[in-house]
């Protein structure tokens, strides 16, 4: 018989199923959900925002190396070099460098050894979209350019704890006459904010230089050429890798000016250190030969990366040296007396056989008008009027004309507006008053007085040294008002001429007048065997400064006289002297060397460049 075994104490059969098949059930619906969520996020993250991760991955394994372009270099009318390009080393920056911990140790160190404070340092790098909304920028930005040897030796020493800064060659602007062509190149530099608002549109970007003055503002658009730079991979360090892919930078064009480096440098000699300006063309079309001014600055200061208190003092003093005084306005004394001639004989109110009587002084309208020699010299026709320039001769023909004709004749000769010159923004348009001026600025009426003053170039009117070399275009040119450029392939201004539709007789007159102020009056200081013959008009300008009488000395002349193939006008600020013994030699120093160098056998320069009688003869010592 088999006995039954008891069950131990208090175990049961467990006969349940459901709660065992729940778990792997459960646990497989986990695992799916999971597996989906992971496959909507890969999913999102790919396709939705895809492109920006890759973006972002790229930007921190790729970088951009700009390349500046070299500007184009500028050359005389005969290819002689005016400017061009050197290549001195720059630092450059990563734009979020400022937001690593190193920042701390490269920030001072860097700007120790480049003299730039810290916080302009931060200040580029901010600027140059180094923040939130550009925290992946890739593009190198410059901190300091034009580096000596000591700060690329320091940069060296330092480079282990340097490790976001680079150091590149860069195109920088060269001028290598440096201080005598100034005025007419003008300078390069580096956009300021303001500037880079302005042209971003225009493919600007913060680093890049611009023309700030003369030719180099004028053409900026045709010298500044097309940025290039490389596409680099780097490392994990921002070694660079390998070069991906390559922009060639454009040059810019190269410009031939009307410019003749011989009579530029004749021209800065001959004015010196003397304030005023020097100005020569061609009277036939208006290519301007030289153009002077003083006093000058180095435009090279400008290429570096910060100018120095000195660099400063030097531009910012109180002669204003970065104002071109050839497009600056001043009164033109006798030299007006050619558009007086011109109004008088086209009136009709007179005939080229006038002959007026003159006087120590005329009294009109209760004022008294005075002889520059407190003599008279008897009775003049036009020619004679000119040959000494007798002021009380002209006054007749002022008050003869009346003001308006004389304000006519002075716009018609292009006085009172600009001349269409290429520094647009640098020349002044000058003053030519008339009742309606008058009026609003003096609240009174034009009187006879205005006439007389404006006859012997007085008064409110006032021009630039340019605009008078125009005026003096017209005897010279046979009648024809030119547009004075500086760009030798600018075919359109050399073909522009304006006929001021002038007698013949009238014409006639002026070049004779002209002639007989060289060969025997006011400008005898012209009148050498070392030139051929010249025609030309002398001018003294009342004017004052700090209280003192310091009156400023003109002259023009044009040869040869005949067939004009140069005019100069010389104007010395303050100068205190008169055009016939201050502004006249220094033409003559400038005719010499041109005539010399075209025909050196027959036009000998005098030892010294000026001629003994300059400074002895007595019409020279005249006040006109």
């Amino acid at each position: 018989m088999t006995l039954l075994q008891p069950s131990p104490l208090g175990q049961k059969k467990d006969t349940r199923t459901v709660g065992r098949n729940f778990q792997p059930i459960f646990l497989i619906i986990f695992t799916l959900l999971m597996t989906a969520g992971i496959g909507v996020r890969l999913a999102y993250l790919q396709i939705v925002q895809g492109s920006r991760h890759r973006e972002r991955a790229e930007s921190n394994r790729i970088r951009m190396i700009p390349k500046q372009p070299e500007r184009g270099n500028i050359f005389d009318r005969n290819g002689k070099l005016l400017a061009s390009t050197r290549y001195p080393r720059s630092v450059y920056l990563w734009p979020m460098a400022h937001t690593k911990p190193s920042w701390s140790v490269v920030g001072p160190r860097l700007s120790q050894i480049l003299q730039i404070p810290q916080s302009e340092i931060q200040e580029k790098l901010e600027q140059a979209g180094a923040n939130a909304s550009a925290a992946n920028s890739s593009t190198l930005i410059r901190i300091a350019r034009d580096l000596n040897e000591a700060q690329i030796t320091a940069l060296k020493e330092y480079q282990a704890e340097l490790k976001d800064v680079e150091v590149h060659a860069e195109a920088v602007r060269y001028y290598p006459h440096g201080r005598e062509l100034a005025h007419i190149l003008g300078y390069t530099r580096e956009l300021t904010a303001e500037q880079l608002q302005q042209k971003k549109q225009q493919g600007y970007r913060l680093g890049d230089v611009i023309g700030q003055m003369g030719i180099e503002k004028a053409y900026e658009k045709t010298l500044r050429g097309e940025w290039g730079g490389q596409q680099v991979e780097v490392d994990g360090a921002g070694r660079p890798l390998r070069v991906l892919g390559e922009k060639q930078a454009k040059a810019g064009k190269d410009l031939h000016l009307t410019i003749d480096w011989d009579v530029q440098k004749s021209a800065e000699k001959a004015l010196g250190n003397r304030n005023g300006a020097i100005v020569a063309l061609d009277p036939k079309n208006g290519a301007v030969l030289a153009m002077v001014s003083h006093p000058t600055f180095d435009p090279n200061i400008f290429s570096k990366q910060r100018l120095s208190k000195k660099d400063w003092e030097t531009v910012q003093g109180a002669d204003h040296p970065l104002v071109n005084r050839a497009l600056s306005a001043f009164p033109p004394a006798s030299t007006f007396k050619i558009v007086t001639t011109t109004a008088g004989l086209e009136s009709g109110k007179f005939s080229p056989n006038t002959v007026l009587q003159t006087y120590s002084s005329l009294n009109i309208g209760g004022t008294r008008f005075g002889e520059w020699n407190h003599a008279g010299f008897g009775p003049l026709g036009f020619v004679g009027a000119l040959q000494w320039s007798s002021d009380t001769f002209f006054y007749q023909i002022g008050r003869g004309v009346g003001g308006p004709t004389l304000i006519e004749w002075t716009r018609k000769y292009g006085f009172g507006k600009k001349t269409g010159f290429e520094f647009a923004s640098e020349e002044t348009k000058g003053l030519v008053p008339d009742e309606v001026w008058k009026q609003k600025n003096w609240k009174m009426p034009w009187t006879v007085g205005d006439s007389i003053n404006m006859s012997i170039g007085q008064g409110a009117l006032q021009t630039t040294p340019l605009q008078v070399a125009v005026m003096f275009a017209v005897p010279a040119n046979g009648g024809y008002r030119v547009q004075p450029h500086l760009l030798k392939d600018n075919e359109e201004a050399k073909s522009w001429r304006s006929s001021l539709n002038m007698k013949p007789e009238t014409i006639k007159i002026l070049r004779q007048g002209l002639r007989k102020v060289v060969a025997e009056g006011t400008g005898k200081a012209l009148n050498q065997p070392t030139v051929p013959p010249v025609a030309g008009k002398s001018g003294t300008a009342e004017a004052w400064q700090r209280g003192v009488k310091q009156n400023h000395a003109w002259f023009g002349a044009y040869a040869p006289a005949d067939k004009p193939e140069i005019l100069v006008v010389a104007f010395a600020e303050h100068s205190g002297g008169g055009g016939g013994s201050i502004a006249a030699p220094m033409i003559l120093e400038i005719m010499e060397g041109y005539f010399h160098r075209q025909s050196p056998l027959k036009y000998k320069k005098s030892a010294d460049g000026v001629s003994p009688q300059n400074n002895r003869n007595s019409a020279s010592r005249r006040r006109n």
